[in-house]
């Protein structure tokens, strides 16, 4: 959830001061952003192009023909339709108060709001049939930004319960016709990190509506819910792969009685203490759950290879100061780990395109504030 604007987990950390982060999707892990100089410069730009090539790093093999889609503000979170012609991301601009949902197609054309600008969004998906566009947003709840957190207690996550998912008509959307966006989960709690399965049969989302944070599925109106994990700790994050059958999210794992006590407490006060971050991958009907990687790090954003034996996510790991987060990717049984990104800074939130020849994700790279994040699009080379 979240194009946070503050700094990352390890930034926070060593700085108690720092806002809190909402919980969800991983926008926590985003490097400081420059408000004030982002508004500046984009004031003073040129009006956006629909997009520009970037010229390919000699360490980065897997990634070509690199094109920058967003050039300004915090963007991410972006994922593709499942047809290839159309992105649906989140984003941070001047005149909203806080993240909205945008779309555009895969040239960068046709880009705008269709989220209504009003309180803070996360966590959009397409339909697989195009017909809907779904995200969670407080807007009937909180029309302003979402609340700064106290971080005394050191570094947190807020677990929004203002957060519901709603659905708009795509087509309309689709050529800037504003319409009501019309809810399809509201629980006592937070709702959100929603992704749709493929062949149209169910969406899924994390919640913490019966006491835990747990992943849960539901048809794609938003009934019946069925909870698919329901271990102690945060289980968030899903993803469903490009053939419907398999969930990969990422868990944080509780150890220790005095982490579990810990746990609650912040939980019942809409806040969470993110840990040691695993990659974890189970069917989806929720069985046969298997942790996929064991790097004691903060991992996260998952997303399985359309041939259904690698996956990709992001990670700090192998960073000593854990501020550098890249993209790796790793086999279904945790073998043959591979970093895939090596920019400074940020990149994450990887998507490959159903055909698997087109990755789409967010990055620091090109940034012309400190913190500025932008979507781009690459052809993908195994």
């Amino acid at each position: 959830m979240l194009l946070t604007l503050v700094a990352t987990l390890a930034l926070s950390v060593a700085n108690p001061a720092t806002p809190a982060h909402p919980a969800g999707c991983g926008h926590v892990y985003l490097p400081e952003y420059d408000e004030t100089a982002g508004l500046y410069a984009q004031q003073n730009a040129v009006s956006w192009p629909d997009s520009m090539p970037l010229e390919s790093r000699a360490d980065e093999p897997n990634i070509q023909s690199i094109k920058q889609m967003t050039f300004g503000g915090q963007n991410a979170e972006a994922y593709w339709s499942k047809d290839g012609k159309h992105l649906v991301y989140q984003s941070f601009q001047p005149g909203y108060p806080d993240e909205q949902i945008f779309v555009m197609n895969t040239d960068g054309s046709n880009r705008h709001l269709v989220s209504t600008g009003k309180g803070r969004c996360t966590c959009s998906y397409f339909s697989p049939d195009n017909k809907w566009i779904y995200f969670s947003s407080t807007h009937t709840k909180n029309e302003g930004p979402q609340q700064k957190l106290d971080m005394s207690k050191g570094y947190l996550w807020m677990v929004n319960p203002q957060f519901s998912v709603y659905r708009i008509p795509a087509g309309p959307a689709m050529k800037g016709q504003s319409t009501k966006p019309s809810p399809i989960i509201t629980l006592n709690g937070y709702v959100a990190e929603t992704t749709i399965a493929p062949n149209g049969k169910y969406l899924t989302f994390t919640s913490d509506f019966e006491g835990d944070l747990e992943i849960y599925r539901a048809d794609l109106d938003g009934k019946n819910i069925k909870k698919l994990t329901d271990e102690p700790g945060y289980d968030g994050g899903p993803f469903v792969s490009w053939d419907s059958k398999h969930i990969v999210y990422r868990r944080d794992t509780i150890d220790s009685t005095e982490e579990l006590n810990d746990y609650k407490k912040l939980l019942s006060e809409h806040l969470v203490r993110p840990s040691r971050l695993e990659i974890w991958i189970m069917d989806a009907n929720g069985k046969n759950k298997r942790q996929v990687t064991h790097l004691g790090c903060a991992s996260f954003a998952p997303f399985l290879h359309p041939n259904g034996k690698e996956i990709l996510f992001s990670s700090n790991y192998g960073d000593p100061k854990a501020r550098e987060f890249d993209i790796f990717k790793i086999n279904v049984d945790g073998t043959g780990l591979r970093r895939i990104t090596n920019s400074p800074d940020f990149d994450g939130f990887p998507m490959l395109s159903r055909d698997g020849k087109k990755l789409v994700w967010a990055s620091n790279r090109n940034g012309k504030v400190r913190g500025e994040t932008n979507i781009f699009t690459a052809d993908w080379k195994d």
